[in-house]
């Protein structure tokens, strides 16, 4: 299990996240924190986790503006 904080790359989190989850091996876990904004950022990521053959196991709001996702390559 590894967690990502990319909160510093804001709205442009994406690819990084993807190179991130390209790296996993199967059953491997990965915690992404990342700000959410206008709340858009939280259906893309959703949506890349599955793309990248992840499953999403857990999304949730963390503070005020941050959001954490947690998922599993299977």
């Amino acid at each position: 299990m590894k967690r990502y904080d990319l909160r510093h790359l804001k709205s442009d989190f994406e690819p990084r996240m993807e190179e991130i989850l390209a790296t996993h091996g199967a059953g491997e876990v990965a915690i992404f924190l990342f700000e959410i904004g206008d709340f858009s950022p939280i259906q893309k990521s959703a949506d890349l986790v599955k793309k990248s053959g992840y499953e999403l196991m857990n999304s949730l709001k963390f503070n005020e503006v941050d959001w954490t996702i947690v998922a599993k390559k299977v």
